[in-house]
């Protein structure tokens, strides 16, 4: 009987330690928008960044996809094109292509006649054209990748800040939660500054890698134009 009672109250005190603990860890669950929210306004500015990091990355890999799509024989069409002296038909072909390539290309054609010096400085000028329309907003993608870290280190600092500017008030009654707050505020953005630069610093590399290629393409192009033109004055 004795051992009876003794289970039964083993059992309740069980049960009541259970329940005290399950709301605690209910209370200590928090999803990432509310991790965000803690982090104070600072946050908005870093979505605001991020924001701008990926749509400048998404409209400039768009953009660097189209200039690189154009036919592998695009070259030896504008070779036997210019040959046969079909001038307007080699014009027609680079409209064809939205691409950089076929623009310098055609700035070429057009000025076939002129001493070849200048064709190929019209041709050098258009490809820097290209090559600055492709590369213009790629710089704030970069300083989004420097400033995101900045910025949430400063929510650090202030939120360092407000945690013992929380205690210096609080004089005796000193209470963990008062410093514990503002950490917590601290560590959110610095996360959220890390995360958002280190994105925009990856996707700045792989842009800026892509354009290199881009570039390479357009130099090797030019080469390949030049040859064409000097070959009927070989024979």
């Amino acid at each position: 009987m004795i051992l009876s009672l003794l289970s039964a109250n083993i059992d309740a005190a069980t049960s009541e330690a259970v329940a005290e603990v399950l709301p605690v860890e209910e209370e200590m669950s928090f999803s990432l928008i509310d991790m965000a929210v803690k982090g104070g306004w600072l946050m908005l500015v870093l979505l605001a960044l991020s924001i701008i990091a990926i749509y400048i990355f998404g409209k400039k890999w768009w953009m660097i996809r189209k200039a690189g799509k154009i036919d592998k024989n695009f070259m030896n069409d504008i070779h036997d094109l210019i040959h046969d002296g079909k001038i307007k038909a080699a014009v027609s072909l680079c409209e064809q292509y939205d691409s950089p390539i076929a623009r310098l290309v055609q700035k070429g054609i057009e000025r076939i006649g002129r001493p070849l010096q200048d064709i190929q400085t019209t041709v050098e000028n258009t490809g820097n054209v290209e090559v600055a329309r492709l590369e213009k907003g790629i710089p704030l993608l970069a300083t989004v990748a420097g400033g995101a870290p900045m910025i949430g280190f400063l929510g650090t600092v202030m939120g360092m800040i407000q945690a013992f500017f929380n205690m210096s008030q609080a004089g005796n009654n000193i209470d963990i939660t008062l410093l514990s707050g503002g950490i917590y505020t601290a560590m959110v953005t610095t996360v959220g500054g890390l995360i958002v630069g280190i994105l925009a610093y990856f996707g700045y590399n792989y842009l800026t890698s892509s354009i290199s290629d881009l570039v390479f393409r357009m130099e090797s192009t030019t080469i390949d134009f030049m040859d064409i033109l000097n070959e009927p004055a070989e024979k």
